[in-house]
């Protein structure tokens, strides 16, 4: 289990090195901006690793542990806190019942919550501007800047990929690769890992 935790956290920092592509020359890239940019990159790569993954292997985990999650587990988990802090993000109830999707057993309700969930998000997450962003806005008793919700979701996003990358690796499936070819600065084309 030590081996995996530490493989996941290594794809993890790999994956934030190698999505934060610097500015072309005399470009300035806004805090919205670098936000939505990531935003799309994790939709990509997660929407593409559900999609990657048979029907037949969204039950597995690499280890009996039973506190591990399954495959499809983590596909659902994900959509899951995706709702939670996009609703966070709007101001509004979350649509969506606690911990419901990561419940789901097939591998087309899983795809679906997960685009669901991109759905719900797209539209906070396009609306955003570096000062929105800025604004505070209400989590549970207190308040936070909407733009460190985003923040949130979007570690919380890259963790659940990494995760799901590692049990990609484990069945021989290379995992999605959202940039193409020579857009990560030449590491294109390693499957996104």
């Amino acid at each position: 289990m030590k081996r995996v935790t530490c493989i996941a956290a290594g794809l993890m920092l790999f994956a934030v090195s190698s999505a934060a592509q610097a500015p072309a020359a005399g470009q300035k890239v806004g805090l919205a901006t670098s936000l939505q940019r990531a935003y799309g990159t994790l939709k990509g790569n997660l929407t593409q690793a559900a999609e990657k993954m048979p029907e037949a292997n969204y039950g597995f985990k690499p280890a009996s542990d039973p506190d591990l999650r399954t495959y499809g587990q983590w596909i659902g988990h994900q959509a899951d806190n995706q709702f939670i802090n996009c609703a966070t993000i709007k101001g509004v109830p979350n649509p969506n019942p606690p911990q419901s999707n990561e419940k789901k057993a097939t591998k087309t309700d899983l795809v679906k919550a997960l685009a669901d969930a991109f759905a719900f998000c797209d539209a906070a997450i396009s609306a955003l501007t570096d000062q929105s962003a800025l604004q505070m806005v209400k989590q549970g008793e207190g308040e936070t800047a909407r733009g460190g919700v985003v923040s949130a979701l979007l570690s919380h996003g890259l963790e659940s990929y990494g995760i799901v990358v590692v049990y990609l690796r484990a069945k021989g499936i290379a995992p999605p690769n959202a940039a193409p070819a020579g857009a990560r600065g030449g590491r294109g084309g390693r499957g996104g890992q």
